[in-house]
């Protein structure tokens, strides 16, 4: 397997974590009504994606380990709820 072989498999393994984190971020403002993190918008944003797409990264390495192979819907579901949680605790939504 050559290097761009490595890359696009890398790239389509990480891609399902970094699709969501890219939704948690741009929806985290809209559905919870505060800034996510501190700083601004935009540095708020950048901060949420990239502790979301770090979560779901960890997730599915952790599902292709328990598994044996990736794509398992389990390994999904705990990618949602995972993300799903990271955003939840960075937009501080237990004050609510």
């Amino acid at each position: 397997m050559d290097v761009f072989a490595v890359i696009n498999h890398l790239l389509n393994f990480i891609a399902p974590a970094l699709f969501v984190a890219l939704l948690l971020a741009l929806a985290g403002r809209a559905a919870l009504g505060r800034a996510v993190l501190i700083g601004g918008f935009w540095r708020g944003l950048w901060r949420a994606f990239l502790v979301n797409a770090a979560v779901g990264i960890v997730v599915l390495a952790g599902g292709l380990v328990v598994f044996g192979n990736d794509g398992r819907m389990l390994t999904y579901a705990a990618l949602t709820l995972a993300s799903g949680c990271s955003q939840w605790m960075m937009s501080k939504g237990w004050r609510r």
